[in-house]
């Protein structure tokens, strides 16, 4: 019986929409995953900042989040841009079958870097507004 067939454009997509919970983690690695688990704990992070510093500005609270979600579009840009062979003897050495990326990983890839070249731009900014101004900008 062979293992199951890892897809790269689901596991790339994984990363994209959901890679700050570490859905592409798990489903390539397991619930097991350490770095899974990381990204669980940055979600988890933003409670332990919003019960520790009540009266903190919503981006120090939500800062953990924040940098998980900038992971997991990194996360998704290596995954995708990983060499098809390469992808088969990490994820898939008995599976039985080869991938083949085609568009569709293309066009993730085009949308992982605007959103997440944007979102770190932005998060950037606002953190060095906060920390030189005291947020005079916004």
């Amino acid at each position: 019986m062979s293992a199951p067939h890892k897809n790269k454009t689901f596991a790339t997509l994984l990363a994209f929409l959901l890679g700050g919970l570490g859905a592409h983690r798990f489903y390539l690695k397991g619930f097991g995953d350490m770095g899974g688990l990381l990204h669980v704990a940055g979600a988890a992070g933003v409670g332990i900042v919003m019960a520790a510093a009540p009266q903190a500005d919503i981006y120090y609270k939500l800062l953990p989040l924040i940098i998980s979600i900038l992971t997991g579009f990194l996360e998704a840009l290596v995954l995708g841009l990983t060499p098809d062979e390469k992808w088969d003897a990490r994820y898939n050495p008995q599976s039985g079958r080869q991938s083949n990326a085609r568009w569709p990983l293309a066009v993730i890839l085009v949308a992982t870097m605007m959103v997440g070249a944007t979102g770190l731009i932005a998060t950037i900014s606002r953190l060095f507004d906060l920390l030189y101004t005291g947020g005079a900008y916004g």
